[in-house]
């Protein structure tokens, strides 16, 4: 049971770190670091590197919270700890 325990963890970590990795990616990388080379493509008129900064990372951390609902209830599921 304990090693169950430390495996079902051990996947949510890991989920959670994957996935707070993208959204800095995406907030932080395509929002900042990269806006000079991504505002050089544009969407519905507006450069790219500005709609990441205003709007994609928005989209982007709620996609990725329904990924983490959605891969956590099979980890859930997996392990017996659902309800």
């Amino acid at each position: 049971m304990k090693k169950d325990l430390k495996m079902y963890w051990k996947k949510n970590l890991t989920l959670m770190l994957t996935l707070l990795s993208i959204w800095a990616i995406v907030s932080y990388g395509f929002g900042i670091i990269f806006v000079d080379q991504l505002n050089a493509i544009q969407i519905a008129g507006f450069p790219l590197g500005f709609w990441f900064a205003q709007q994609g990372a928005i989209y982007i951390f709620v996609i990725l919270i329904f990924v983490y609902y959605f891969k956590m209830k099979k980890v859930d599921e997996e392990f017996d700890v659902h309800e």
